[in-house]
């Protein structure tokens, strides 16, 4: 293959349009998590303003930029930034403006909590997601036109969540070696973390949490493939991976709610319907109403 066509190809892959309205589901679910995250989650930003200077190790993206060190009013005034740009932008208003504040806001809070211990790999996607999606500008729920610009914005999301599971697999490789599914790894969290029965009894299994070890790793492996799959096989590792989630957060009550929204990102989201008006004051059936134009709309793979 010549280069020319290697390089249309590639531009293929990574602007392929997909409708409007993808970007604008996925981008309001986006703002709600983040919301959702610097309110319950992600709270530790606030107490590190009031923690001695000498604890604070900035990550290289922090010296990179010139963030400064964390105050008590610096990291208060920085959660109202990220609240206020990030209602705005849910609501459609000022969505390149507000977005890209949401994110570099976000980008600051996060790396700030990851500026005294260790380096979480749960929300590189979602502040990707932050960063990528405004660039779409203004987007209806209920726009069907295909966008090349929604395309490449869902795409680098997508490539950011393979990136969190496949390097997730690379780091226990480089650890832990080529053997890590047969350690005892997750019957240690069990036994630690581990509150519900379920759990407990999961705990004394070894030969089970192994295999269950087996499996993830084997699929963290192969989540570069989720970038080329299309429809039912393409939601059943989606669906896994939602799965993967909930268990670990009934078992551990360790979450990955930030990327697990991003998974989002390979769905036909646009398909969803939506009820504008309950059939008596429309007169019509609503889900038939809202149907018609997507089976109008080409058909989508991801």
């Amino acid at each position: 293959m010549s280069a020319d066509r290697q390089v249309g190809a590639l531009r293929r892959w990574a602007f392929r349009p997909v409708p409007v309205a993808r970007a604008a589901r996925l981008r309001a679910a986006i703002y709600l998590v983040t919301v959702l995250d610097v309110l319950f989650f992600v709270t530790d930003p606030i107490d590190h303003g009031d923690v001695p200077a000498a604890l604070y190790q900035p990550l290289p993206v922090r010296d990179l930029l010139h963030l400064p060190q964390p105050s008590p009013l610096y990291t208060r005034v920085l959660l109202v930034v990220i609240l206020v740009s990030a209602l705005v932008a849910a609501a459609g208003r000022f969505p390149r403006v507000a977005g890209w504040v949401c994110a570099l806001a976000m980008l600051d809070w996060v790396s700030n909590g990851m500026s005294y211990g260790k380096v979480d790999h749960d929300h590189f996607a979602l502040v990707v997601a932050l960063f990528v999606l405004p660039s779409v500008g203004r987007a209806g729920w209920s726009d069907l036109r295909h966008s090349e610009a929604a395309g490449w914005a869902l795409r680098l999301v997508q490539v950011a969540v393979v990136a969190t599971y496949f390097l997730s697999a690379v780091a226990k490789v480089r650890e832990g070696g080529w053997l890590w599914g047969s350690s005892a790894t997750l019957l240690w969290a069990l036994s630690r973390r581990g509150a519900v029965q379920p759990a407990q009894w999961l705990s004394t299994q070894l030969l089970i949490t192994q295999l269950m070890q087996w499996v993830v790793f084997c699929m963290e492996l192969l989540t570069p493939l989720m970038l080329w799959l299309r429809g039912r096989a393409l939601h059943l590792v989606v669906v896994f991976w939602v799965l993967f989630h909930a268990s670990t957060y009934a078992l551990l009550t360790i979450h990955f709610l930030p990327t697990a929204v991003c998974l989002l990102a390979f769905l036909p989201l646009e398909r969803a319907r939506l009820r504008r008006r309950s059939a008596t004051s429309a007169g019509v059936e609503p889900a038939v109403e809202e149907a018609r134009p997507v089976r109008r709309a080409r058909p989508v793979g991801t």
